[in-house]
């Protein structure tokens, strides 16, 4: 950073210190200004403040109201989304306000241009392609949009409009901070009109690129993939760690191509090596590219989208390319395998009618465990009459009760070459028609609980449990969790058992439970 960027941030930091009252701007300004990450304010509590280092308490005393209102008297205008700055500058103050609107808690956040922050993806953004970025909160996505705008506007000449919901880009106030360059900025009058903006800038002022900060609705995802049939280039970032997460996200698969389940002929499906029932990419990605934050000096970047998803969706790793910044500067990229792919849920039963089924041969209760380990609305009878599936030993399936059966056409009838739990569970997985409907309800539900659930425990500190899920919703589950870098437990018995998400410090003091294998 040169002086003059330094002198320039010295004043930013100071009007976000110029908003506080006394004496807690005091105590701030006793520690470095340059470390000061945020200033935390809450109703009845010591206020606080995060440093790069560490969290320190200001005050003994506790905040109280008058001191709020003097906070929110003195920033802009707080929008729907309830954040607010202060004008020309990237400081962002979010409200907490209780049953009546009141302001109860304040979070102010000192924001800063950072330059040089995508020294490792600048070939990637001056080949014109639409390039997705995805992290966990607090990597850096913003920062990066905010100088690609810049670099994309002043050093490649390009007409760029930046979609600014938050005002967590361009800064508050109607003069965009000169973070930007000369990048164009559209203010958002609320979050839910997002999508409408992006199509405004691009049917009224002729954009050659557009930028925005988390795509997180069915809407914008629709949005995004209209401005890029027009040739507009396209920079954003959405919520999720890894690009296994967006294959999982129902709301947000659609920009890379959305995933849908095909049933094929006996044919095809002997020809692929396959089940008849698979899922697929639906279409062309949105984005030509996704980029990984793995950290501020390392990303994944999977050139080819497309290929990528489709590797995961066959249960293959997809190929990516490592880039990292070595202790002496050095930007070095090597191809990796990345991460195993989740393994994609088997679809649950038809909704209208619990499948019935019949053990011969085999244990029971290993077939009810199985049942249950898939969460499938199924129930194991104890007559063969009464039965819609039954599944048999192979040393018992010429027995003529079983042949005449299948024969008859009565039943479905699927041999097995041994009871365990893990081959009755694949066995099911085919035997049963599942709608994709179904599958999408219950994925969606699993994704967005376990999404919430992380941004408490990253945003609070605290231990979030979810509710039960059968065991392949908890893999699921447990896989997200991992990829923001935060530990999960898995507690209580079937059918209750659960994930808790821990923060990190918590989850070092946790017990395992028992049975610990089976998430």
């Amino acid at each position: 950073m040169d002086d003059d960027s330094r002198a320039q941030l010295e004043v930013e930091l100071r009007q976000l210190v110029d908003v506080l009252p006394e004496p807690i701007r005091a105590a701030v300004i006793e520690h470095p200004l340059e470390e000061l990450l945020e200033v935390v304010l809450d109703l009845g509590r010591p206020p606080t403040a995060r440093m790069a280092s560490e969290t320190v308490r200001l005050t003994e005393g506790a905040v109280r109201a008058e001191q709020l209102d003097f906070v929110v008297e003195r920033v802009g205008e707080f929008g729907e989304d309830n954040r607010a700055g202060i004008e020309r500058t990237l400081h962002r103050i979010s409200a907490i306000r209780n049953r009546r609107g009141t302001v109860v808690g304040l979070t102010l956040r000192a924001g800063r241009a950072v330059y040089g922050t995508i020294d490792m993806l600048r070939d990637l953004v001056e080949s014109g392609l639409n390039l997705l970025l995805l992290g966990r909160p607090g990597i850096g996505k913003t920062t990066k949009l905010r100088e690609v705008a810049r670099v994309l506007a002043d050093d490649f000449g390009k007409r760029v409009v930046v979609i600014d919901t938050s005002n967590e880009i361009g800064g508050d106030g109607d003069v965009p901070h000169p973070a930007i360059g000369r990048a164009r900025r559209m203010q958002v009058p609320r979050p839910d009109r997002q999508h409408a903006v992006m199509i405004e800038a691009v049917e009224n002022h002729m954009p050659e690129a557009i930028v925005i900060d988390e795509i997180g609705t069915e809407a914008e995802a629709a949005a995004a993939r209209t401005i890029a049939e027009r040739g507009v280039q396209l920079i954003a970032t959405a919520h999720g760690n890894t690009l296994e997460n967006l294959i999982l996200n129902p709301t947000l698969s659609d920009l890379v191509g959305g995933v849908h389940t095909v049933t094929l002929s006996d044919e095809e499906a002997r020809r692929r090596g396959t089940q008849k029932t698979i899922t697929e990419r639906r279409a062309p990605p949105t984005f030509d590219i996704v980029v990984e934050l793995v950290g501020r000096d390392e990303v994944m970047v999977h050139r080819d989208t497309a290929g990528a998803v489709d590797h995961v969706l066959t249960g293959r790793p997809a190929r990516a390319e490592r880039r990292r910044r070595d202790r002496g500067g050095r930007i070095v990229a090597e191809s990796v395998a990345a991460a195993a792919p989740i393994p994609l849920p088997a679809p649950p039963p038809k909704a209208q009618e619990p499948a019935r089924l019949y053990a011969h041969g085999l244990s029971r209760e290993q077939l009810e465990k199985a049942v249950r380990a898939l969460g499938l609305e199924a129930r194991v009878v104890d007559r063969l009459e009464r039965a819609d599936v039954v599944v048999v030993h192979r040393s018992r399936a010429e027995d003529p009760r079983i042949r005449h059966a299948a024969e008859t056409g009565e039943v479905q009838v699927y041999p097995v070459k041994r009871g365990t739990s893990a081959e009755l569970q694949r066995v099911l997985r085919g035997a049963l028609h599942l709608t994709e409907e179904a599958e999408d309800a219950r994925v969606r539900e699993a994704v967005a609980e376990v999404e919430h659930a992380i941004q408490r425990v990253v945003t609070e500190g605290v231990s979030v449990p979810l509710a039960p899920r059968p065991p392949w919703l908890r893999r699921l589950q447990h896989r997200l969790i991992t990829r923001y870098h935060l530990d999960s437990t898995s507690i209580g018995s079937e059918p209750m058992r659960h994930l808790v998400i821990h923060p990190p410090e918590a989850a070092a003091e946790e017990a395992f439970p028992e049975e610990p294998q089976q998430w």
